[in-house]
């Protein structure tokens, strides 16, 4: 993902326009506007009060992660979670949990389905 489309989606998570972005910061919005359709890229200063501001880190910022077995989705996954209050951190772990038993569970069922139909081969071979 481009630094613009990072910040179209915090803008959107956060219900703010480009205009207010700009007001908030004291950054100019045609160079708020910049940044979201890529024309432009703020210095290290500006970054900084980006990701102060949206509660993320610059590497969020920029989708850059030291390991490949990090996606943008799993920062996305961690941001939404550290906004949440506790209470909510708990069923949204929750429900994550019940992803995975549901995901095991069809697992399980592939692999008896696919068993049974090479048993049944086997059984048309002898």
């Amino acid at each position: 993902m481009t630094l613009g489309e990072i910040l179209k989606d915090l803008l959107a998570d956060n219900d703010m326009t480009q205009k207010e972005l700009a007001e908030n910061l004291n950054i100019g919005p045609s160079t708020i506007g910049n940044y979201i359709s890529n024309y432009r890229e703020p210095d290290y200063k500006t970054l900084k009060i980006l990701a102060d501001y949206f509660g993320v880190s610059i590497d969020f910022l920029l989708d850059h992660r030291a390991s490949p077995a990090i996606s943008h989705a799993e920062d996305e996954l961690l941001r939404v979670f550290r906004l949440l209050p506790n209470d909510q951190k708990a069923l949204y772990i929750g429900q994550g949990k019940l992803f995975i038993s549901h995901n095991a569970k069809k697992a399980k069922a592939a692999e008896s389905k696919a068993a049974d139909r090479k048993r049944k081969y086997k059984k048309q071979d002898s």
